[in-house]
């Protein structure tokens, strides 16, 4: 049996927990219903704020209601004065408009009857003029296409007239400007080089101690002279003239490599196929060192560096050609010269005219080798050997009419300074007298021509007319004529002055 005294302690806790579940629930529900309170007191102090709120903006978006609609009807009010006055403009514009159209309309119906009073005065005009006409025509006895006729050709003549005297005068005026400028350009040019006049002969003569060396030259059945023709290629010439043999080649180097073998054979004096062989080479040797030599030094002389070697070797070989008496190395030095001094004056590109100049001539050197105009060999050479574009234009054009640059124009210019300067070129006396007739001629075959003189050997044609056929703007006219005619008709170095020379005599005498 459980002891009484458990028990009772065990229902004493039971009671105690029974007390303290009671009185947590009374708690309990006295703090819900605290909470409920304050709840409930909360809810109506946001209520009451949310209705203040409301208020609030109800009213103000009242008066902003208000003030949009005072401004509405403020702009309304401004746009209907507004649309007031466009209304009265426009009213006062169609007021205007039709007093316009009713001016308009006047005026149209007084043109109307002046058009016909115009018309009617017209027709009476158109045969006033034909009753007219008919009598001009009796009195004239020209019909109205005939008069117009010499109307019209009058005319044209006069306007030929007026038209080549103002040609004349402005052809005068820059003529005379462009003389100056191109006067200063080429004085200051060739002032600034001064090259001695050319000297030197094409010399293909050997001169021998005695005629006996003619034999030994010649040898036995002429082996000598064969063997020197076959190993230079030229013709070995012994006739009659004493001490000397001529040497003959259309090229110049092989023709110098012989003159000089034949040089040597005969200071050593052992004259024989082998002997002529070793000699042959020899002279080949100094004349290969020559032409190097010459063509260097041609480059140093114009200041024109970083040439082809073949460039400078063909160089060389222009100091044994000639033309005209005119050693064309020493000729294209002189023009490579004076084309680089006319680029700097004309402020043109130095170096390029410098170049063209050195070698506008180097195709003579291998035009026995090659067919064509030595201007286009010379360009096709220089183009291979990496020139320019600029300087193969100035070899290539440097005879031509037309020049694609300034260098190559300057090129051409600097050629026929060089070429037509005193001295430069010789020619025999039959051409010479040839050229000159010819120039004459040319100017003589012109209507109102009575002479025609060619002077300062050949450069200058005066032209003696007959002041009666021509004017003096017909005597320019037929200057201009002359000229053209010279250049297509005629081949001359440099430049030919045409002076037309137009004089009238009066003579009275005194008794």
């Amino acid at each position: 049996m459980i002891p009484l005294e458990i028990i009772i302690v065990i229902l004493a806790v039971l009671a105690a927990a029974g007390i303290g579940v009671a009185t947590w629930q009374v708690l309990k529900a006295r703090n819900d219903a605290i909470t409920a309170q304050i709840a409930e007191e909360n809810a109506k102090g946001i209520i009451t704020q949310a209705e203040e709120d409301s208020r609030k903006v109800l009213l103000a978006a009242q008066e902003e209601a208000l003030k949009l609609r005072n401004q509405t009807e403020s702009e309304l009010k401004e746009q209907r004065q507004e649309f007031h006055r466009i209304e009265s403009r426009h009213m006062q514009r169609e007021e205007q408009l039709e007093r316009k159209i009713e001016a308009q309309e006047e005026r149209q119906r007084e043109l109307a009857q002046q058009e016909a009073e115009v018309e009617h005065a017209r027709q009476e005009a158109e045969a006033l003029k034909e009753e007219q006409t008919r009598a001009l025509e009796q009195v004239a006895g020209l019909s109205v296409e005939e008069a117009r006729e010499q109307v019209v050709k009058r005319g044209e003549e006069e306007a030929v007239h007026d038209l080549s005297k103002r040609y004349y005068e402005l052809e005068k005026e820059y003529k005379e400007k462009a003389n100056d400028n191109a006067r200063k350009i080429v004085t200051v040019a060739i002032n600034r080089l001064a090259t001695d006049v050319v000297s030197e002969v094409t010399t293909s003569t050997v001169t021998l101690p005695n005629d006996e060396m003619k034999g030994r030259l010649i040898g036995r059945e002429g082996r000598n002279i064969r063997t020197l023709e076959s190993l230079t290629g030229v013709d070995v010439i012994i006739d009659d003239t004493p001490e000397a043999v001529t040497v003959s080649c259309f090229d110049p180097v092989r023709r110098e490599v012989a003159r000089l073998a034949l040089e040597k054979l005969v200071s050593d004096g052992r004259i024989q196929p082998a002997r002529i062989e070793d000699m042959v080479n020899r002279a080949q040797e100094e004349i290969d060192q020559t032409i190097w030599k010459a063509g260097e030094q041609a480059t140093f002389e114009v200041g024109v560096s970083g040439l082809d070697s073949e460039l400078i070797r063909l160089l060389g070989q222009l100091k044994f050609r000639y033309s005209y008496g005119e050693n064309v190395l020493q000729h294209s030095i002189e023009v490579s010269l004076l084309s680089g001094m006319l680029a700097a004056e004309a402020g043109a590109n130095v170096q390029v005219a410098k170049v063209g100049g050195l070698l506008h001539d180097i195709g003579k050197s291998v035009t026995h080798e090659v067919s064509g105009p030595h201007a286009e060999i010379g360009a096709e050479i220089a183009r291979k050997h990496g020139i320019n574009h600029s300087s193969y234009r100035g070899i290539l054009e440097h005879h031509s009419d037309d020049h694609e640059t300034i260098e190559s124009f300057l090129v051409a210019s600097a050629d026929a300074i060089s070429a037509s300067r005193p001295g430069a070129r010789r020619e025999s006396l039959e051409l010479y007298v040839k050229r000159l007739k010819e120039l004459e001629d040319v100017a003589t075959s012109f209507n109102g021509v009575e002479r025609a003189f060619a002077i300062q050997a050949g450069r200058e044609v005066r032209v003696m007319v007959k002041p009666d056929d021509l004017d003096d703007i017909k005597a320019a006219g037929l200057a201009r004529d002359i000229a053209k005619k010279v250049e297509s008709d005629l081949v001359f170095p440099g430049q030919i002055k045409v002076t037309v020379i137009r004089e009238t005599r009066n003579v009275e005498y005194a008794k």
